[in-house]
């Protein structure tokens, strides 16, 4: 069976009542007959609108009915999805846009100032199209998106459609530039069949998955809590579009309220709740258990974590409020989904980092030689079948992620661990020294960069440290030049005015050597070291 997506919402109307809603935000509700009427809407617009088969399409938007719409709309018009981190700044927009040869921008009116700053850099953006934030009046120079998705008959597009088709899903760079994974929908759509199939029987064909439709489907309702504009809650969202359910996005979609998320849950009976570990899943306990009763989050039957580890005395704790939910851990990332998971419910426990190793998945050393269960020998995960083609426009970066081992093409995102005698994994986490920071990803050299430009600063290094609310905590340790002095507030500052706030240091500690190499290179192991020391003692 080959699959597409857009075929796959094209066939719901099928056995999806008209009535049913489809995405829910506060107040408004949108039903599946005017889903599919207005994402009809939108995909011929982006076509009329110069759009051509294979197209980007940039998305600068936060949780919003549009978001998945507007997804919906490039599925069937066989045009590419590109995801925009919405915390980046101008120089970092650009780079997305010009680096996926984006054709199309959908942007939300509170970004109408960058989206301007930027513009006359990217020739390439052939149509702008704006969704407004609230009831802005909308830029002159720019499509207005209610009038796309209201404007015409609503009516199928009757094209052919391939599983080749493409979403692209960008990730951060070794050096800090975003990278784009080029996910064919038939392979996605397999990967996420493989998935299933480890549980129970999975829809092999179109009747067998129009039934699981109507029969499951149709009853979800998920709250993407983490960006969509990230692999976790996009994935998880398309999963639950893709059957026929409801897509729940809070209202406040600047910041993450956990008694929103709550509130939310117990108004809209949600089942599925998708969130990055202990930095969502902490604040949402702490609001269960500051007020028993207040709220009945007890229709979720499933809370899943992707990106960062969260911990089992957090799941403990969710478990009691919500009895029959099963709380996953999906060890996965952009290149590859499926390496392994973790369930735990009222009725059993996993401890943090431990991981069911996937079908597809290997662990190898870094000579090649396969890591033998039970043998505590570390090494890197790999996932073979049904992965990404590789990065767009990088064949270097390509070859150094999807590896051929043993005639085998692997997708080795840098995660590391070791094998229980039982197979299980246990988690170390990333070779590289990247940052995982509430599951955004920050890769020390770009933050290190910006840091030595400051005038006082000769020499910087960053590293993670473990922090309860993070996961991981990024962290300067910066040499200033002979003689000089620097305040932390400002140099933080600094880094604040040229990369997204996510990457700033949350706290720089001064040293008078780094203690790198004769060849330059960095000691981590030891800065981080003199970090934790420091930090122990109050610096």
């Amino acid at each position: 069976m080959e699959w597409n997506f857009g075929d796959m919402l094209d066939r719901l109307p099928e056995v999806v009542p008209p009535d049913n809603p489809a995405l829910i935000h506060g107040d408004r509700r949108i039903s599946w007959g005017e889903f599919h009427r207005r994402t009809n809407n939108l995909a011929k617009a982006f076509l009329s609108n110069g759009a051509k088969t294979g197209d980007k399409v940039g998305f600068y938007l936060r949780n919003r009915p549009a978001y998945m719409e507007a997804f919906a709309a490039c599925l069937k018009a066989r045009l590419v999805h590109v995801n925009v981190n919405y915390r980046y700044r101008e120089n970092e927009l650009a780079y997305i846009f010009d680096n996926s040869d984006a054709q199309t921008v959908v942007y939300e009116s509170d970004f109408r100032d960058q989206v301007n700053a930027i513009r006359k850099d990217l020739p390439k953006v052939e149509s702008w199209v704006e969704v407004p934030s609230t009831d802005d009046v909308m830029a002159q120079d720019a499509l207005a998106y209610e009038s796309l998705a209201e404007t015409g008959d609503g009516a199928p597009l009757g094209i052919e459609r391939s599983p080749d088709d493409l979403l692209f899903l960008y990730t951060g760079g070794t050096t800090g530039m975003p990278k784009g994974v080029m996910w064919p929908q038939g392979v996605l759509r397999e990967a996420q069949l493989e998935g299933m199939r480890a549980l129970g029987p999975a829809p092999e064909d179109w009747d067998q998955y129009l039934a699981s439709v109507a029969e499951t489907g149709i009853h979800a309702r998920q709250i993407p809590a983490c960006p969509l504009m990230h692999g976790t809650g996009l994935f998880t969202a398309l999963g639950v579009m893709l059957n026929g359910g409801a897509i729940v996005t809070l209202e406040n979609t600047k910041h993450f309220d956990a008694e929103e998320l709550c509130a939310t849950i117990d108004r809209h009976k949600v089942t599925n709740v998708a969130i990055v570990g202990d930095a969502f899943a902490k604040p949402v306990l702490a609001v269960l258990d500051g007020a028993p009763g207040k709220y009945d989050v007890s229709s979720v039957a499933s809370m899943v974590s992707s990106g960062v580890m969260w911990s089992t005395d957090v799941k403990r704790g969710l478990l009691k409020h919500m009895p029959v939910a099963v709380m996953m851990d999906a060890f996965g990332s952009s290149e590859a989904i499926g390496f392994g998971t973790s369930l735990m419910t009222a009725d059993g426990e996993v401890k943090t980092a431990k991981f069911a190793i996937g079908d597809k998945c290997k662990v190898f050393t870094p000579e090649g030689k396969e890591v033998v269960p039970g043998s505590d020998e570390a090494g890197f995960i790999a996932r073979g079948g049904s992965i990404p083609l590789g990065y767009y426009k990088d064949p270097e970066k390509t070859e150094k992620t999807f590896k051929t081992i043993n005639g085998q093409r692997y997708s080795i995102p840098g995660d590391w661990c070791t094998v229980e005698a039982d197979g299980t994994l246990t988690l170390l986490g990333r070779g590289s020294v990247c940052i995982n920071t509430a599951g955004e990803k920050v890769y020390p050299e770009e933050v290190e960069e910006v840091l030595k430009e400051f005038p006082d600063i000769e020499d910087a290094l960053v590293v993670g440290l473990p922090d309860e609310k993070w996961g991981q905590a990024v962290t300067a340790v910066v040499q200033p030049h002979s003689g000089a002095s620097c305040d932390e507030s400002v140099v933080r500052d600094f880094v604040r005015e040229r990369l997204a706030g996510y990457k700033v240091p949350k706290r720089v500690l001064f040293k008078d050597t780094l203690g790198r190499a004769p060849n330059g290179k960095a000691d981590y192991k030891g800065i981080t070291a003199y970090a934790t020391e420091q930090l122990a003692h109050g610096s």
